[in-house]
């Protein structure tokens, strides 16, 4: 009895002292100033470098497709010296926005072409959206609390990570819209309403009215613009749209009339914003265009008998960079209408639910968070602004921030990694409640809604993290060990079906296989139990914040199981061990050919660093499809796409050649000898001539 009412009263001073600055409504530049905040900085950067920024920049090896093909183009941009126009294999890649190639460029130029600097970027790009959500949480809810939870989520969120294990955009995206909505955000607290400093579960309390002036910064504006300028030339058009559209939505439903919405947009400085937003991202738009004007005669868009007709290129006749990267990869890729069609869509119902995934272990909180966001109110007729007080305001905000991307991507073709932009928005939203739970049960506070809620999640985390521990432990004990030098491809069934998605290739795993898992399942069993166990005895005995460090533990223990996991599977995944078996005995003027599209053996590309100046671009046999497909129509690009009747000259030639062959895929028909080289995940090359080793 002693030791609960010791406890109790410290934890009433405890809270009393966190509630003393918060009920003098403590200003933004003494938050900022906080010994705590610069703890919480130095501890977020530390798990950065330690997740981010250390042994996963140079492991597992550069992966086939996307991965290797964009740090190709890089190395490329680099190489030809034309920050301009993107050039994969030596054929224009005119479909992708420049600023992920020019940052891997830059980090090429001082580092060489390697694996680390290629994914140095991307490491980057998290550190700065981590201190972002924690600079934003901080703001927001004026504590330094939910701004330790709101990075702690997003570093240790499984899907931040998993996609930054590939060089693609969406984490940059992410940032920029981060940075733009920051901005806004911090415009509309220039207009005089209720002070958000109130914790959520206290926003009935007294109203404080701000004096300072409705018109907004300058500066604030402007960053914003410059943000949604940099996503436009990360990710194309969705750049612009995105924020525009969550800041319009929010204007409406926090405005009520269409004049109220005019005058505060007329508020934030239009036309300056304007000059700032096309003085960045026009100049790259007007060069490239120019640079890859329309050639020949290509035909144009046509309606008959009821769809569309989209004009296919033949060599010669082709559009240029404007018709293709805003018609044909915005506009047609939305409608399900671009060309080629080689791309496939994920089912909507999974794409919605892989949000619970990637904010795995933090989406149990989700619905609790989401709950909050007042959509009722803000929908409901004629209610007039002051009814929504800043904290419910910018909860709408963080709501619609959310919904917008799910809900555009949901009428569209759509990928699992394009939910990533909403991401921010609901960490921002689970580290509230996660803050004000944390404050509620320190302060032992009845009635305790928050407290109860936690209490009773921590109950099904629990009952989750120990079925997947069990169904981890089940492979462990039961899968058979791989026997030594044995080539995980060959234990694998495949399911081509399931390749649309970015990893895929891991639904072919069955018990036999699993046999080569055994450390990071073992991992897996102990973070997913171990968190989950102290995650509900903490929160049992009201130590919420310690429990949540807990929970954040187990999350970053699974994420080095998981990178364990894609470090075992990524000879299956990439051609890297065999660009490493033929560069001691390639010469500049040896051929290389896929056998099939570019993109499956894109690894050798960066690795062999072809092409390079004296040497011939890879070459490729029936695969003129993908990435390499518009671009190869352009009158100089290079001749590198064989038929079998062309390859069975090569091979008959005196220049020795390299084939890459996929093992599932039949043998083209070759004359004369066929000489083993090297064989990988389920990979071979093949040449005409013997190995001189």
């Amino acid at each position: 009895m002693n030791d609960c009412l010791t406890h109790h009263i410290r934890a009433r001073i405890k809270y009393t002292r966190l509630r003393a600055p918060l009920a003098s409504a403590m200003d933004t530049d003494t938050l900022l100033s906080q010994p705590g905040a610069r703890r919480n900085r130095i501890f977020l950067i530390a798990l950065w470098f330690l997740f981010y920024a250390s042994f996963t920049l140079f492991t597992p090896p550069l992966l086939d497709d996307a991965d290797s093909v964009h740090a190709e183009v890089a190395r490329e941009m680099l190489a030809r010296h034309d920050w301009t126009t993107l050039y994969a294999n030596g054929i224009r890649y005119l479909e992708k926005a420049p600023a992920l190639y020019w940052s891997m460029a830059a980090s090429f130029r001082l580092f060489g072409p390697t694996t680390a600097a290629s994914r140095l970027p991307l490491a980057l790009t998290v550190l700065l959206l981590a201190l972002a959500v924690e600079a934003f949480a901080r703001r927001v809810f004026q504590t330094t609390r939910a701004g330790l939870y709101a990075a702690l989520i997003l570093l240790s969120s499984f899907g931040i990570f998993i996609f930054t294990r590939i060089n693609i955009p969406d984490a940059v995206v992410c940032l920029w819209l981060t940075l733009a909505l920051f901005a806004y955000w911090q415009t509309e607290q220039q207009v005089p309403h209720e002070s958000p400093g109130a914790p959520f579960f206290a926003a009935s309390s007294r109203r404080v009215r701000t004096t300072i002036s409705a018109q907004p910064s300058h500066l604030l504006c402007w960053l914003f613009s410059a943000a949604c300028a940099l996503n436009v030339l990360t990710k194309g058009l969705i750049g612009i749209v995105f924020p525009v559209l969550i800041v319009l939505l929010h204007l409406a439903l926090t405005r009520r009339s269409f004049g109220a919405v005019i005058r505060r947009i007329r508020q934030l400085h239009p036309f300056t914003s304007a000059i700032v937003f096309f003085a960045i991202a026009a100049p790259w738009h007007v060069l490239i265009a120019r640079a890859n004007p329309t050639q020949g005669h290509p035909g144009s868009l046509a309606f008959a008998h009821g769809h569309w007709s989209v004009p296919l290129p033949t060599d010669g006749n082709v559009h240029g960079w404007l018709w293709f990267y805003f018609v044909n990869e915005q506009v047609l890729r939305y409608l399900n209408l671009r060309v080629p069609r080689d791309y496939d869509t994920v089912p909507l119902v999974l794409f919605w639910g892989l949000v619970l995934i990637w904010l795995m272990p933090w989406s149990a909180y989700l619905f609790k968070a989401v709950a909050r966001v007042p959509f009722r109110k803000a929908l409901r007729p004629r209610v007039s602004i002051r009814t929504l007080t800043n904290t419910e305001s910018t909860l709408l905000l963080l709501g619609i921030w959310a919904a917008v991307p799910l809900v555009f991507f949901s009428f569209s073709t759509r990928q699992e990694y394009y939910v990533l932009p909403s991401l921010p928005a609901l960490v921002l939203l689970i580290a509230a409640w996660l803050a004000d739970e944390a404050t509620e049960a320190e302060s032992f506070t009845v009635p305790n809604p928050l407290t109860r809620a936690g209490q009773r999640i921590s109950v099904v985390l629990l009952v989750l993290g120990a079925i997947a521990a069990l169904v981890a432990g089940f492979f462990v004990l039961h899968a058979q060990p791989m026997p030594a030098n044995t080539d995980l491809a060959s234990l694998l069934r495949q399911n081509p079906g399931d390749y649309a998605l970015s990893f895929g290739h891991f639904l072919d795993l069955d018990t036999r296989a699993m046999g080569a898992f055994e450390r990071p399942l073992l991992l897996s069993a102990i973070a997913l139990f171990g968190g989950t166990l102290a995650n509900w005895l903490l929160r049992r005995n009201y130590r919420t914040h310690v429990a949540n460090l807990w929970l954040a533990a187990g999350g970053f223990g699974f994420l080095l199981a998981a990178h364990m996991g894609l470090q075992i599977f990524s000879p299956v995944l990439s051609s890297q061990q065999l660009a490493v078996a033929i560069a001691p005995q390639l010469r500049p003027d040896d051929l290389i050919v896929i056998h099939g599209e570019y993109e499956a053996a894109s690894t050798l590309g960066f690795y062999l660093q072809r092409p390079s100046p004296g040497t011939t671009p890879i070459h490729i046999l029936n695969g003129r499809s993908s990435n390499l497909w518009y671009g190869s129509f352009f009158p100089d690009a290079p001749h590198i796409f064989e038929d079998d009747r062309s390859l069975a000259l090569e091979w008959s030639g005196i220049r020795r050649v390299f084939l890459w062959q996929d093992l599932s895929d039949p043998l083209p028909a070759l004359p004369g000898k066929v000489w083993f080289i090297a064989e990988s995940g389920g990979k071979e090359i093949l040449s005409n001539q013997p190995s001189p080793y």
